[in-house]
């Protein structure tokens, strides 16, 4: 194999594996970036339709990990200090969803607000 070929192939398998490592959403979820800074999130409290998934983007920008947890959504997941994890969340009823940082309950609380 020539170089400019190999340099062809190397490119598109870097492409290849980004588009795969990317995050995808299905077209019926709804997606939900919250950020947690000054162990407070943002924002706090999100909305999202009724009897649909909710998929939740969450960012620590703190300098301490975080534990993204909900009882009443039944999620409970580590976030780590600079790191970024997705939380997938079943389709909810309307209502008032509690969850909060588990490490800072008494600082980092939000509600989902599902109508």
């Amino acid at each position: 194999m020539n170089k400019k070929l190999q340099v062809c192939a190397l490119g598109l398998a870097i492409a290849l594996a980004s588009a795969a490592a990317a995050p995808t959403f299905a077209a019926d979820e709804t997606h939900i970036a919250i950020s947690i800074k000054g162990h407070q999130f943002d924002p706090a409290e999100p909305t999202a339709p009724a009897g649909k998934p909710v998929v939740f983007e969450v960012s620590n920008h703190d300098g301490t990990p975080a534990e993204f947890e909900s009882k009443a959504l039944r999620v409970e997941k580590i976030v780590p200090s600079g790191g970024t994890v997705m939380v997938k969340v079943r389709a909810l009823q309307p209502g008032r969803y509690r969850f909060f940082d588990d490490y800072h309950e008494e600082t980092t609380v939000g509600f989902l607000v599902v109508q």
